[in-house]
């Protein structure tokens, strides 16, 4: 049976459509739900990708909820350049089948962890928008929540949305400061770490050896998402961010962790949605949370790997 159950937030996306493949194809976790939110495009398209992208997977049983298509304070940023138009590269997938919950994410999130106190782990590979509403309508969730597993920051690695911001904090800084100080437990998974976990074109050419949707899919949106990465950022592949924060609900051995008080700023001007960590303990506060500093880079993408390789061999025989 599976042991951890999960609530996915999400803004699909490329690497979050490869990590809700990864939470599919896993058999330590039970995804009980997502919730869609703006960021790499705007929600409603989000939210068609998460349910098409399921729907890939053979698992259009698990529903999915439309959350926040504007960040708190901020106006609207979203990623085009980065994951095309659709939000998928140039994948294209078959419109979903399946309608979103009538509910809106945000109650629909707080419906679930309030439904399961001490049994739900969240995900949460997007900006923080419905999760810190949420925190706010209803904060009994700070205690029913298990944990919360944010990829989110660049603690002392460069952003990739502003020269100091990664960029699902500075989508929506606000949200983010709510969330860290919420006093839930919680796990940082910063660019520090995802930046290691590389998609390489070998990577693509070894999973394209199964004829399937799956590995099509893969090939499709990630080489759009390749070609980004090698122009603007020199990279030979891509960093699949979202995969290693989903994988460390059920291996959190893949990294080493440090435990530190970690702010954003939101301050406004160039340092706008910087996540910074307290390394020389300076303002006296306690840790907030533990930070993923390390990690087996090649152990997550083998493991990543073979999981793709199964769900598409799975798929394929039914």
């Amino acid at each position: 049976m599976p042991s951890t159950r999960i609530l996915l937030d999400t803004d699909p996306g490329i690497d979050d459509a490869l990590a809700i493949l990864l939470a599919v194809a896993s058999p330590e976790i039970q995804l009980d739900s997502v919730i869609s939110v703006h960021g790499n495009c705007a929600v409603e398209q989000a939210t068609l990708n998460a349910l098409a992208i399921l729907e890939l997977a053979g698992a259009n049983n698990i529903p999915v909820a439309k959350g926040f298509n504007l960040p708190l304070v901020q106006p609207s940023l979203l990623a085009l350049e980065t994951h095309g138009d659709a939000g998928l590269g140039y994948a294209k997938l078959s419109a979903p089948r399946n309608p979103p919950s009538a509910r809106h994410g945000c109650d629909f999130l707080v419906e679930r962890i309030m439904s399961n106190p001490g049994e739900m782990t969240l995900v949460a590979i997007g900006p923080l928008t419905n999760v810190a509403v949420a925190i706010r309508k209803e904060p009994r969730i700070v205690g029913a929540l298990k944990e919360i597993i944010i990829m989110g920051g660049a603690v002392r690695h460069q952003g990739n949305s502003t020269p100091l911001a990664e960029f699902n904090v500075h989508v929506d800084p606000h949200a983010a400061h709510m969330v860290f100080h919420s006093g839930i437990p919680l796990t940082l998974v910063p660019l520090d770490v995802t930046y290691q976990c590389i998609l390489t074109p070998a990577d693509v050419k070894r999973l394209n050896k199964i004829n399937s949707p799956i590995t099509k899919f893969i090939d499709d949106s990630t080489r759009f998402y390749m070609e980004f990465h090698d122009e603007y950022q020199q990279i030979d592949g891509c960093a699949i961010n979202d995969p290693l924060a989903l994988a460390l609900a059920f291996a959190p051995e893949l990294c080493t962790y440090e435990e530190h008080f970690v702010d954003v700023d939101i301050s406004g001007g160039v340092s706008m949605g910087n996540t910074f960590a307290d390394f020389y303990k300076h303002t006296k506060k306690p840790a907030n949370m533990k930070v993923a500093l390390g990690v087996r880079a090649r152990d997550f993408m083998e493991l990543f790997l073979e999981r793709m390789e199964g769900l598409a061999r799975r798929l394929s025989e039914t």
